[in-house]
Formats: C-alpha cells, structure tokens, sequence
C-alpha cells in the first residue's frame, strides 16, 4: 500500500531505520536504553520552496528511497497506518548517503 501523506513546501518525510536492539559484541539493548535513530529512508517529498524576491520553484535534491542523516531529534513524529514517520525540512538533514 502506498503512502497518502503528500508533504508541502520544502518537507520531506522519513521512515527512521529500527534502532539497534543488540551490540556488536553481540550484549542485547533494552527498550529504554536504546538511542534514537539518525538515520533513514525517505519516502515522501514535497515540491519545493519558492525564492522570496523571484517567486521562482526551487526544488528539493533529496528524492524518494535516499538514505539520510538526521539530527536526533529533529522532525515531527507521525504515525499512519500503524508505521513510524518523521516530517521534516530538508535543512534539517545532515547529509544523503
């Protein structure tokens, strides 16, 4: 099923990867020691922001399926139909991996 959330402006929407649950040494994570995932793939993108003294359509360099990094706690968490989404500005990415 596709999603239905069209993002506006220059958002865009992510889907956080699932947080680590065992270290590399192989010692299970808790629940409420996990961290907070930075990373994701995005799934949305919104058409783009105008520029204030042309008016003209500058549109977004991040495109569906992109692999991100976000800050910690940047983004507006949302959930639709049961999944985990995060809205965001594409300012508020670090980088596309």
């Amino acid at each position: 099923m596709a999603l239905t959330l069209k993002p506006i402006g220059d958002r865009i929407v992510v889907e956080a990867a699932p947080a680590e649950t065992k270290t590399a040494s192989g010692i299970y994570i808790p629940e409420t020691a996990q961290e907070k995932p930075q990373q994701g793939t995005v799934v949305a993108v919104g058409p783009g922001k105008y520029a204030e003294l042309s008016g003209n359509l500058i549109p977004l360099t991040t495109k569906v399926g992109d692999q991100v990094l976000y800050g910690k706690y940047g983004g507006t968490e949302v959930s639709i139909d049961g999944k985990e989404y995060l809205i965001m500005r594409e300012s508020d990415l670090y980088a596309i991996l």
